[in-house]
């Protein structure tokens, strides 16, 4: 009896950890980001803000994806107002982007990202690692195994060698 609930256990946690990225994000483009669309792949999520002081590395992100995404390597920016500082709408924060910083990375719609009311992804990130975004352009690199495979806090520039050393490790 005792193997077999030892085997149950081992099996529950495993398709817990399984399920653990396989998070659905509502798409600015309209319809739905599904992060299992991109399990084996390793996959960088930013919550983003338009009116911040780190906006500006929203070129970065877009460097980023664009020297690895031939690899497999996806960017996708979750814009987030939970400090303040994102635009009133999605049309606005499109807008933005395009305009600003010709982006094509994936992006979400607004979307909180910390306490009560966080998106899935992000409860499940602070319950998994205990990571929870402090500010603006916090990144989440998950592996292409769905596990967190680093974090970064918002002053981490996206080309930065810490950056890319931990995604290139991911692509070997």
């Amino acid at each position: 009896m005792r193997i077999f609930l030892t085997a149950i256990f081992i099996s529950i946690a495993g398709l817990a950890h399984a399920a653990a990225t396989d998070h659905v994000f509502a798409s600015i483009d309209g319809g739905e980001i599904n992060l299992a669309d991109w399990r084996g792949q390793p996959v960088l999520v930013v919550n983003t803000a338009s009116r911040c002081a780190y906006t500006p590395q929203y070129d970065g992100l877009q460097d980023l994806y664009d020297t690895y995404r031939a690899d497999g390597f996806v960017v996708l920016a979750v814009p987030s107002n939970d400090f303040r500082q994102e635009l009133a709408s999605e049309e606005q924060v499109k807008d933005f982007c395009a305009v600003n910083f010709d982006l094509d990375l994936p992006m979400t719609i607004i979307t909180p990202v910390r306490g009560s009311e966080a998106h899935p992804f992000y409860r499940w990130l602070k319950a998994e690692t205990g990571f929870e975004p402090g500010w603006n352009f916090n990144k989440v690199l998950i592996g292409p195994d769905g596990r967190v495979a680093a974090t970064f806090g918002s002053n981490a520039r996206p080309m930065s060698r810490p950056v890319t050393s931990a995604i290139t490790s991911l692509l070997e």
